[in-house]
Formats: C-alpha cells, structure tokens, sequence
C-alpha cells in the first residue's frame, strides 16, 4: 500500500495511491474524496463468503463485533488515482504490518484500510464477561495474509511492549490491537457482579508481544456528555 498519513493536522486523513487495476479494503463511509480514477464498490462484510451465508456472517459481524455490515473495495481505474480516507472518531492513524508469524487481533472500531492481501475475520472472546460489554463485545477481529493494515484511535495510540514478565491490565475500551502471539483473558474490573470502578471490562494480557492502547474512549466521553444533553419529559 503506498500511503502517507498527514502530519500537519489535529485529526490525520491517510492519502493512499493505488495504480491501474490495483485495489485496496476500506471501512465503509471513510472515503473523503479521491481524484476521479477511483471505482469503489461495496459488498457485504462476509470475507468470501455468498448468498444466505455471506448475509448472516455480515449481519453477525454488524451485531457481536461493531463493525460495519458492508466494507469497499477501491480499485484504481487510471494509472495515478489517489484516495483521500480517515475513521469516524476524532484520532491518529497508524499503520501495522501483517505477515508470516506476525498477526493480529483488532477491537471494534480500529479497522480503517488494508492491502488486498491482508484478511480479517471474525473471533469469539474468551469469557462470558463480555456479554456484560460494550466495545468489544463477544467477538473481535483477527488478521491473516500479508500487507499493511490501518488502525485508527480516539485521542493518540501508544504501544505497550511486553516481555513476557507480567502481564498488562488494560481497560478494553481503549485496546485498539494487539499481537495474536498474546494470550489474553477478558473479565470485568471490578468482579464479576458490578463495575463500581468504572472501568468496565479489562484484558488481561500475558505472554510476549505488543498491545496497541488509544488513549482515549468514546464511551467515557459520552458518559461526560450526558448532563449536557436534553432529555425527553
């Protein structure tokens, strides 16, 4: 993927040149503009699947995972198209790369583009503490193939490197990616019959490799809106 993600800006757009016949994977609605040598065609979020199966494994993505029911394909219909992207939430971009041995898993809301090689399919979490859950829910994305993959981020995103030593504890609102190479648990943080700390679910995350953390979250900054906001008598 030849990109480059804009450094001048608050909020980043990622600008990403494809040649004639070459396509690439973006979440739907992220398009912001591309310079008329671009086809974009939406399909169903289904990773090959057709029909009445491709339907239901969409749908399920949509539900259990937060993604989007339809992804676009952008292929380039001229040999210099160029095409303008960026993430719903006000953030960074940034790029991971995927390949053998080096895979990932995404939370909802991180996918932004991929190369036409790289896939991503749906995952179960591992314990029932995420049907008390709200970003994450009871499924995550998981990668496979080769190429770049970008991730977006409410606030900045920052990496945590682990050892294998001890293991991270981080809120699962703010987990953006992490490396498959992880073991992880998912429970709630403050026992299994409330959240009176207010963080919800964590993960717990063990092993040897990286987890990628926004360092901002949608909910809590719809939790701060709320007073704010008129209410229906």
């Amino acid at each position: 993927m030849d990109y480059s993600i804009s450094e001048s800006t608050t909020f980043p757009i990622a600008e990403i040149k494809i040649g004639r016949g070459e396509t690439i994977q973006i979440e739907s609605g992220a398009m912001i503009y591309h310079n008329g040598q671009i086809k974009l065609d939406g399909h169903m979020n289904s990773n090959g699947k057709s029909e009445l199966g491709g339907m239901v494994r969409a749908l399920g993505r949509s539900m259990t995972s937060g993604e989007s029911f339809f992804i676009t394909t952008a292929t380039g219909v001229g040999d210099n198209a160029e095409l303008g992207i960026a993430p719903a939430n006000p953030g960074v971009i940034w790029p991971l790369q995927v390949g053998s041995g080096n895979q990932l898993r995404l939370n909802t809301g991180a996918f932004l583009a991929a190369d036409p090689d790289v896939q991503y399919n749906m995952v179960r979490q591992k314990l029932s503490g995420a049907f008390f859950g709200g970003t994450g829910g009871l499924f995550v994305m998981k990668t496979s193939g080769s190429g770049t993959v970008l991730v977006s981020g409410f606030g900045d995103i920052i990496t945590l490197e682990l050892d294998g030593t001890n293991e991270y504890i981080v809120d699962n609102n703010h987990v953006v990616a992490w490396d498959r190479s992880l073991d992880y648990d998912i429970d709630v943080a403050s026992g299994t019959f409330g959240f009176t700390t207010g963080e919800g679910l964590v993960n717990h995350f063990h092993g040897t490799g990286k987890v990628y953390v926004q360092t901002r979250n949608l909910k809590s900054l719809a939790d701060a809106l709320k007073p704010y906001l008129p209410t229906s008598n």
